[in-house]
C-alpha cells in the first residue's frame, strides 16, 4: 500500500470518528433500559400497564320498594351479561331488606357500572354501588339465589293464628290480657278526667273443672 493510500485511509477514519455521535448527545428516551449480552443488540424493556382490578360482584344498597330481581335484571342488562343476581330478604316475611349483590361476566363491565350507578338517583333513593375485592366475597353469597320467592299471605296465617283451638289455659291467659288492657284503659280517661263508662268485657276466666266423685 503506498503513501497516498495510507494518508486517504486516514482522512476517511477521521471523518467517521468526527460523525460519530457522543453518548451524551444520545436520546434518554433512545437509550436501552439495560445491556445486552455478547453480541446481542440493545433493546428496551415493554411498557407494563398497572393491573387493572378483576373483580366482578357489586354490592347494591338502598334498593327502593318495587326494584325486585327481575327489574335489576332488566336494569343492569344494559350495561353487560348479568351472571348473578341477588337480594338480601327477610327468612320469615320474604321482604326485601333493600340491598343486595350482582354479578357481571366483564371486570370492565363491573368497574363501569360501579362509577355511574353510584349515588344514582332511582325512586328517591340514591343507589350505593361499590365493587367488591375477589378475596372478600364470601364463598356462600351465591347460595340459592336461583330460589324463587313465593309471597306469603300474611291475612290467612293471622286468621289461622286467631281462630285456632285454645286450650282451657291459654284461653284463661287471653282473657287476663284484655282485662289488664282494659283497666289500664280505664284509668287514663279517669287521669284525664274524663267522664265516659266502658263497656264491659264479654266473658270472664273460666275456672278450671272440679273433679266430680261418684259414690259406689
Amino acid at each position: 500500500m503506498g503513501a497516498k493510500a495510507k494518508k486517504a485511509m486516514k482522512k476517511s477514519l477521521k471523518k467517521a470518528t468526527s460523525t460519530k455521535p457522543s453518548s451524551s448527545s444520545i436520546n434518554k428516551s433512545e437509550a436501552p433500559d439495560y445491556l445486552p449480552l455478547e453480541g446481542g443488540p440493545a433493546r428496551k424493556l415493554p411498557e407494563q400497564k398497572p393491573l387493572e382490578s378483576a373483580a366482578t360482584v357489586l354490592y347494591i344498597g338502598r334498593i327502593p320498594h318495587g326494584f325486585y330481581e327481575e327489574e335489576m335484571q332488566g336494569f343492569f342488562g344494559q350495561f353487560g351479561t348479568v351472571k348473578r343476581l341477588r337480594i338480601a330478604r327477610n327468612k320469615k316475611t320474604g321482604k326485601s331488606r333493600h340491598f343486595g349483590f350482582i354479578e357481571f361476566q366483564s371486570p370492565e363491565v363491573a368497574k363501569v357500572v360501579a362509577e355511574t350507578m353510584h349515588n344514582y338517583l332511582l325512586f328517591e333513593h340514591l343507589l350505593q354501588v361499590h365493587l367488591i375485592p375477589p378475596e372478600e366475597v364470601h364463598p356462600r353469597l351465591w347460595r340459592g339465589f336461583n330460589y324463587k320467592h313465593k309471597p306469603i299471605d300474611s291475612v290467612q296465617l293471622e286468621r289461622g293464628r286467631h281462630d285456632k283451638e285454645r286450650t282451657l289455659e291459654e284461653y284463661n291467659k287471653l282473657v287476663e290480657k284484655i282485662v289488664k288492657r282494659d283497666n289500664k284503659r280505664r284509668k287514663r280517661l279517669e287521669a284525664a278526667g274524663i267522664d265516659y263508662e266502658c263497656p264491659a268485657i264479654v266473658g270472664n276466666i273460666h275456672p278450671a273443672p272440679k273433679k266430680i266423685k261418684f259414690e259406689d
